[in-house]
């Protein structure tokens, strides 16, 4: 069913309020004591990551709606995949962040149709920052609006994996780097907000880390894309990606021309 049926500012108004909720619920244990452990992939999780999704499923997931589900911390099965509209959850984006006391991790979630995510909110509990957007209707924290910001190279506060920035270093580019901010989702987010200048993703980061993060960065007039320039494309089979680059529009160009002539990606 397409969302235009099931009206998206209802869907739009229900994600806002069960990002708020699951942040509220993480927030109040964290820097307590629980459990946490190690999946198959080498990464944590911890028991308040499965209590967070598990209020996200129960609040956004009915699927009377048709709407299908994909979820870090849900086994993903063959049936999403038929579906035109799913929700793409991280309910604790940040989770070795989150474990470990830091505060940069956040909730993500989206609304993801035809591939692309049309509503998405990123919520950071421990600064109480709420990040929304909805398709052409633009972005917003707290309620004020987003603006990437726009320029150049020379400057540019620029987050990433480190191995990335002193690639760039290498270069002899006079960026700003910016100490790593755990979340995936919070540090496109903050691209978004204007208060980092671009920003990296390594590769196999998957939908659930970037798909609220994308609609954001691109409704504040920025770009996030591969490392060859292309959109990333949700609810394939695979749900992972290659390294990718966030920043405004020009200074996205310039970063993409530079990457084209250099193996930043190796790093």
């Amino acid at each position: 069913m397409p969302v235009a049926d099931l009206d998206r500012a209802r869907l739009a108004e229900r994600l806002a309020g069960a990002v708020r909720e699951a942040g509220e619920l993480a927030l109040g244990r964290f820097r307590s004591t629980f459990k946490s452990w190690t999946k198959g992939n080498a990464s944590p999780v911890s028991e308040i990551d499965i209590a967070v999704n598990d209020l996200l499923q129960e609040r956004l997931h009915n699927a009377a709606e048709g709407i299908g589900w994909l979820s870090e911390e849900t086994p993903d099965d063959s049936v999403r995949r038929g579906s035109q509209c799913l929700w793409v959850v991280d309910p604790i984006d940040g989770t070795r962040a989150y474990i470990g006391g830091l505060p940069d991790w956040s909730i993500s979630a989206a609304l993801v149709e035809n591939g692309r995510p049309i509503v998405a909110a990123v919520f950071a509990p421990v600064a109480d920052e709420m990040f929304l957007a909805a398709a052409g209707e633009g972005a917003t924290v707290n309620g004020a609006p987003l603006k990437v910001t726009g320029g150049g190279l020379d400057g540019a506060r620029v987050a990433g994996p480190p191995g990335y920035l002193k690639r760039l270093q290498a270069i002899e580019l006079r960026f700003v780097p910016l100490p790593k901010v755990h979340s995936l989702a919070l540090r496109f987010a903050r691209v978004a907000q204007g208060r980092i200048d671009a920003a990296f993703a390594s590769g196999n980061s998957h939908d659930w880390d970037l798909a609220a993060a994308d609609l954001l960065v691109h409704e504040a007039g920025g770009a996030l894309t591969t490392f060859t320039g292309q959109l990333l494309i949700y609810n394939r089979a695979d749900p992972v990606h290659e390294p990718l680059v966030a920043a405004g529009r020009e200074r996205h160009r310039m970063l993409i021309d530079l990457l084209r002539g250099q193996r930043i990606d190796a790093a």
